[in-house]
């Protein structure tokens, strides 16, 4: 294209040379009197409602963001912003029933992931309701005594109070959980198989905690994130 017919759009100038091209392969041009980069006869490319919605659903399956993209058609840039913000705006905290007191029973457990590299390691702890299959509780941190206490905050007053909580013999649920209430028990005892079989379906569901997956998060707030969508969606799917 002849710079010599184009124009800067924010001073108007007419000192225009080429600038390389941009992601998409198109033309970049710059302007030397305000260094202002542009594309000529730029169109600005509007996602559809219904395009963001079959990505809301996209974002609960086993698939990468990359096949997101190619299924839906949007640059790949342009989902990872949509991601992101998604993902900061996602609460974290448990959305459940309200429960009368007593005859709870809940359990407790926790699976590893990793964020960037595999040395970097980040727990999921989670707690599930025995009765209604609800999970009642998530901590995503470390695996000690500040991750079972981070779990046990993130349960509702109610489970707090008077549940009794059957968990594996890993120490540090000793050191939080009231003795009176705690039930440590083997894995081959069938106490903990609930939540046992909720990680198997987040790692099944979720792509960046399969243990050998190019889908791994890159970024702890989308980790946290997008484990906390599928728990709310989880969630509500119970009500259906």
């Amino acid at each position: 294209m002849d710079t010599s017919k184009l124009t800067c759009p924010r001073c108007n100038s007419l000192k225009i040379v080429k600038n390389g091209k941009i992601h998409n392969g198109k033309q970049n041009f710059k302007c030397k009197q305000c260094n202002r980069q542009f594309v000529a006869n730029s169109k600005k490319k509007y996602i559809a409602n219904e395009t963001k919605a079959q990505i809301d659903k996209l974002l609960l399956e086993r698939v990468s963001l990359a096949g997101i993209a190619r299924v839906v058609g949007v640059s790949p840039r342009w989902l990872q912003q949509y991601v992101n913000h998604k993902y900061a705006q996602v609460p974290q905290q448990v959305q459940v029933q309200a429960k009368k007191k007593g005859n709870l029973t809940i359990q407790m457990d926790e699976l590893w992931s990793f964020v960037g590299k595999k040395r970097v390691k980040v727990w999921v702890w989670l707690a599930i309701d025995v009765n209604t299959k609800e999970i009642v509780g998530v901590y995503i941190g470390s695996r000690d005594e500040v991750g079972a206490q981070g779990l046990w905050q993130s349960l509702p007053p109610v489970y707090r109070q008077c549940a009794v909580c059957y968990t594996d013999f890993w120490r540090a649920y000793a050191q939080v959980v009231p003795s009176m209430r705690h039930q440590p028990v083997d894995k081959g005892s069938g106490l903990t198989n609930k939540i046992e079989r909720f990680n198997c379906t987040l790692r099944q569901r979720a792509s960046r905690l399969v243990r050998k997956s190019l889908s791994f998060s890159k970024k702890l707030a989308n980790h946290v994130g997008a484990i906390w969508l599928f728990v709310h969606h989880y969630n509500s799917s119970l009500l259906v």
